[in-house]
């Protein structure tokens, strides 16, 4: 891959709101919140986002992405895992829709495509991070903060937040992150979860929402 230097280069451009992968069009969850009234205000937003961080993301996305980037993974496997473990369909079609742009992405950075009909978001950052020979942790600290970039940017436009109070959360939430990477190389398999109900009932709710600014 080349030096060190390279290799973060790399790691921002995974991690870049740039990343033509559509993240900009989706909340996750958050929205459906803002409309029920749990999320109205910066400390709202925050135990909010950092909750579904903590027992949603943390134990599921990233101890599967965990195991993607190891050198023998079985990623069709975990892939799957993934895609059966999403609470809803929105938040399926999410991780689905941004896989399939990130995938089609691949072949023109010089990197393989991957061998999945239907690969999560999660599958295709791993075949990009292990094509390019990043450090496991270093890639799921991207992982995990291209997703909390994602939401509160989320947050500053439908709560609405000021940019300041967005960069306070950024900031808060983000010293999270390289305990929950570590956390999640050291889960066992069968630690592996996502209880999330109040999640999964809000983004079952926002799929008949009748005004919105996200897909999820």
């Amino acid at each position: 891959m080349g030096t060190g230097t390279d290799r973060l280069a790399r790691l921002l451009q995974l991690a870049s709101p740039a990343l033509p992968v559509g993240a900009y069009s989706y909340s996750g969850g958050l929205e459906a919140a803002i409309e029920a009234g749990i999320v109205k205000d910066a400390e709202s937003a925050g135990r909010w986002i950092g909750d579904v961080l903590e027992f949603s993301v943390a134990r599921l996305e990233a101890p599967v992405l965990a195991r993607m980037l190891e050198e023998d993974a079985d990623i069709a496997r975990w892939n799957a895992f993934l895609l059966a473990a999403r609470e809803t369909a929105e938040l399926r079609a999410e991780t689905v829709q941004m896989g399939y742009s990130l995938a089609r992405l691949l072949p023109a950075l010089g990197i393989a495509p991957l061998a999945l009909e239907e690969p999560s978001f999660a599958a295709a950052f791993a075949q990009a991070a292990r094509a390019w020979r990043l450090a496991p942790r270093e890639a799921l600290v991207a992982y995990l903060w291209a997703w909390v970039e994602n939401q509160v940017t989320a947050a500053v436009k439908a709560v609405p937040l000021g940019q300041t109070d967005g960069q306070k959360l950024l900031l808060s939430l983000g010293e999270r992150l390289d305990a929950l990477a570590e956390a999640a190389i050291g889960c066992r398999e069968d630690e592996i979860a996502n209880f999330a109900p109040r999640l999964a009932l809000l983004s079952a709710r926002h799929e008949t929402q009748y005004s919105r600014l996200f897909r999820s």
